[in-house]
């Protein structure tokens, strides 16, 4: 699985958690919490998402300007050779959709 680059953001000592394209949806790479196919990241890294487009698995809001996400832990070596993860992170693959909505509602003309 190649990846690319798009953005990090969050702790002061290393910059994570990440995130990257990849060719069917997006790799995060973020902290660990006790699940594996769960991560958490800081609301700011949606910032690096791709135009007109969002990560398609529930967000849940932990209150402390932070996401938590499900996806699919990554095991491909190509892929995990390509990022550097820290003890306290893991990379999950997750879907990409495609955003064809921007909210409000249509006028009565």
């Amino acid at each position: 699985m190649t990846l690319r680059f798009l953005g990090k953001i969050g702790s002061n000592k290393d910059e994570c958690p990440q995130l990257f394209a990849a060719e069917h949806g997006y790799v995060v790479v973020a902290w660990k919490t006790d699940q594996t196919e769960i991560v958490e990241i800081p609301h700011a890294l949606l910032g690096f998402l791709e135009k007109n487009t969002y990560l398609d698995t529930p967000l849940t809001d932990t209150g402390r300007g932070t996401f938590t996400l499900t996806g699919k832990p990554v095991t491909d070596q190509e892929a995990l050779s390509q990022i550097k993860i820290e003890p306290y992170e893991t990379a999950i693959e997750v879907p990409k959709a495609e955003r064809d909505y921007f909210g409000g509602l249509p006028s009565h003309d």
